[in-house]
């Protein structure tokens, strides 16, 4: 079975000849240079065979061309640490400026995922990573300079989450040439432990909506990652996308009951602390063993919850890729 009828017909709930599989991880270094990033993801595909392909960039891509400074410092998640933001007073919001999608760091990305695309047949389901409007606030004024001026200065912080959604939005529309499967898209601030809900929906969902909806119909494969502990699932599932990815193994829900939440895809069962990065080989199968009978065999991506480490054994990916193909 090709990888995109394997994942298609797990996103209906048919039945596959095995679960599609998938990890993804950061390229510290590599990640500032088209080039390296675009080749250290095609080397990692080519060793490990996963039924799609994310492409990881920076975790400030998103961000970087308004101003905010990063740098490596050895994350073990591959994350890079902001240094400097760039919003110190309510007002700054108002003063954010439209970005050339083509050009920065946008531009970068653009450029290693048309180097991907070609290393690959178009059958090769290729995703790239987005983060949402309000994920990216965060990154421009810090957790709680955000959300000072979200219960205080609500209006100047629409006028600048507008902003951010047009910028995604021309960003989006640049990569429609390209012959991506969809995206991955990141919602970090859906958390009980970082917003009330109605907080998050007012200043999130509203946005992850009007970037979910401009997706060209053409990408069949969009992903809603739940990047946080107490993760919002229900407003998760109310977006419209084909699956869902959040740490099952670490936070409510869990995978039983999560599908009777979302009628699409779930992927993870996996822990990426617990299992993959600290596990061995053995746990890694079982608990895709265990993943596999809560989900009865259908609408599962088996996944690690979160990215993987760049200090994660090989034999712990190897035994993922395994547990796949013999489920």
């Amino acid at each position: 079975m090709h990888k995109r009828e394997r994942l298609e017909r797990t996103i209906a709930g048919e039945p596959t000849d095995r679960p599609p599989a998938a990890v993804w991880r950061h390229f510290p270094g590599d990640d500032q240079r088209a080039a390296d990033l675009a080749r250290s993801t095609i080397d990692f595909q080519r060793a490990y065979d996963w039924d799609f392909i994310r492409l990881t960039p920076s975790n400030t891509f998103a961000v970087t061309d308004y101003g905010v400074q990063d740098s490596w410092e050895g994350s073990p998640d591959g994350k890079r640490t902001i240094t400097k933001t760039i919003i110190e007073r309510s007002l700054d919001w108002t003063a954010l400026r439209a970005l050339d999608p083509v050009r920065g760091a946008l531009g970068k990305q653009s450029d290693a995922l048309s180097l991907v695309c070609d290393a690959f047949a178009e059958d090769m389901p290729i995703l790239h990573t987005l983060y949402s409007p309000l994920s990216q606030a965060r990154d421009l004024a810090g957790s709680a300079e955000l959300i000072r001026h979200l219960r205080t200065q609500p209006d100047r912080l629409h006028t600048g989450l507008n902003m951010l959604l047009e910028n995604t939005l021309r960003y989006i529309d640049s990569l429609r040439r390209l012959p991506l499967a969809g995206i991955c898209y990141i919602i970090d601030c859906a958390s009980f432990a970082f917003l009330a809900e109605d907080e998050y929906r007012a200043f999130g969902l509203h946005y992850d909506r009007r970037v979910l909806e401009s997706l060209p119909s053409k990408w069949w494969l969009n992903i809603v990652h739940l990047e946080a502990s107490l993760p919002m699932f229900r407003c998760a599932a109310e977006l419209p996308a084909q699956v869902i990815h959040w740490r099952d193994r670490d936070s409510e829900p869990s995978l039983s009951d999560a599908k009777l939440i979302f009628s699409g895809a779930l992927c993870g069962g996996i822990s990426t602390e617990q299992h993959l990065h600290f596990g061995t080989p053995n746990m890694v199968k079982e608990a895709a063993r265990d993943a596999v009978q809560q989900m009865g065999s259908r609408r599962l991506i088996l996944a690690a919850g979160s990215l993987s480490p760049v200090t994660t054994p090989l034999s712990n990916l190897r035994a993922l890729r395994e547990a796949a193909e013999r489920a």
